[in-house]
């Protein structure tokens, strides 16, 4: 990407990031499966935003770092962290330009952020037996919920190709089918397990 559309981006997030309130809410396929987190570790939050799931892996005991190109919502993850007495390493970064490294974590979340070409590198980075807990919006929807370009909403069960390589531990991703005012609707979502050596 560009500098200039970095920059461009950057001040679109730090602007949203300042005028939202509080941290949000942690990503449902975490909520919904955090049972499956290993009891210690070390956790990435990619594209973490105001850090509501790097503040729920920290909780749970592992050692979490999140990322996020807007500075205004890291100084506010750090400051909610600080306040709740947990230790997380934060830091404002551009993940496209500075993916992680192979082989550095334990387990990696992404919610509501899709950048198609970073997808090999978060595989590479995850440890033997390491786990993804990935989700965003689809394609297919129900609603206007999420971005408006269908070039960042997933094509149809295109999460479990980007990540073909992973063992699929949970994925649901329910389109419009059945009865569409109740269920998964809008995103999909996947729990993904690099093959243990």
């Amino acid at each position: 990407m560009p500098t200039g559309d970095t920059e461009e981006l950057r001040v679109r997030w730090d602007k949203r990031h300042q005028e939202a309130e509080g941290v949000g809410n942690p990503a449902k396929v975490l909520l919904e499966n955090l049972h499956l987190l290993p009891s210690n570790g070390d956790a990435l939050d990619l594209a973490c935003g105001r850090g509501a799931n790097a503040l729920l892996l920290a909780e749970a005991g592992l050692r979490t770092q999140a990322w996020d190109l807007s500075s205004i919502a890291i100084e506010r993850l750090q400051a909610e962290a600080d306040s709740r007495g947990l230790d997380i390493q934060a830091q404002a970064r551009d993940v496209i330009a500075q993916p992680p490294s192979p082989d550095s974590w334990d387990v990696i979340v992404v919610s509501h952020f899709l950048d198609r070409v970073l997808a090999p590198a978060i595989i590479e980075a995850l440890r033997p037996g390491g786990l993804l807990f990935y989700q965003t919006f689809a394609q297919v929807a129900v609603s206007d919920r999420g971005p408006d370009n269908p070039a960042f909403r997933l094509a149809d069960n295109e999460l479990l190709e980007l990540f073909s390589p992973l063992g699929v531990r949970v994925y649901r991703e329910e389109g419009r089918l059945g009865d569409i005012s109740t269920g998964w609707r809008d995103i999909a979502m996947l729990v993904a397990e690099k093959k243990p050596q």
